[in-house]
């Protein structure tokens, strides 16, 4: 018989291996980057959003947080070295300086937030119980964010009866993501983990529901009328994901 702690060994691999496709999505946005040597109207924000997120995740997988997540550090460990990478590309080819400035300016901010909460957590909370719960709000906090931030196009879905800048296999992958991580965190309970990647099941299988409904009126279209905006709205909604 399978311990319950192989069992969840088992589905974190699973959720690590899933979460990291989702941190891949954007790499046809940054190929083309790369291919025109513009950022065109690409903007930064969501990838330095999603550092954040990492960072935050990775505090509260470390054994002076939260004992036995291994996994939820490995992912996010490999989640903030592809942002990095994603922003690095951004500043390079941000040819008119639109952004990069601002680049910095948000990272350095989320350095020094980053290092207070670090700070707090290890001065003023003594147990695992009080780090966990002080760490654990702030990651659901912006898990959810990331998870819900796909579902700022149903206003455009809704509108235009048309899922093409909804693309099912980002959906799909939302969803089950959110379904691994869940059954990860019920294995051997975790409210935050479940928490966030509940919700984070519930928005995917909204988008999966709203694709289904809109599929058939969307118009058949080529890649060619796609604007790099809507591009990016379907690309770099990866989130950090545990």
């Amino acid at each position: 018989m399978v311990s319950a702690e192989a069992a969840r060994n088992v589905v974190g691999i699973i959720g690590n291996v899933i979460s990291f496709g989702l941190f891949l999505s954007p790499v046809p946005t940054f190929y083309r980057i790369c291919k025109k040597k513009d950022v065109e109207e690409f903007q930064p924000y969501p990838y330095a959003a999603t550092v954040l997120n990492c960072l935050f995740w990775i505090l509260y997988g470390l054994p002076i947080v939260k004992p036995d997540s291994t996994l939820v550090v490995t992912i996010n460990s490999v989640g903030l070295v592809l942002e990095l990478i994603y922003l690095s590309i951004f500043c390079i080819f941000d040819t008119q300086n639109k952004g990069r400035k601002k680049v910095f300016l948000v990272l350095f901010g989320e350095v020094i937030f980053m290092a207070a909460i670090v700070v707090t957590t290890f001065l003023a909370f003594h147990t695992h119980e009080k780090r966990t719960l002080f760490v654990g709000v702030f990651c659901d906090i912006f898990n959810i964010l990331m998870y819900a931030s796909p579902l700022t196009i149903v206003k455009k879905v809704v509108t235009t009866k048309s899922v093409e800048y909804m693309p099912l296999s980002l959906s799909l992958a939302n969803f089950l993501n959110g379904c691994v991580w869940t059954a990860y965190a019920l294995i051997r309970f975790d409210i935050f983990i479940l928490v966030s990647n509940g919700l984070g099941a519930f928005f995917g299988f909204l988008q999966l529901v709203l694709y289904a409904f809109y599929y058939k009126s969307t118009p058949k279209r080529g890649s060619q009328d796609v604007k790099p905006s809507e591009i990016q709205l379907s690309a770099s909604d990866a989130a950090s994901r545990a």
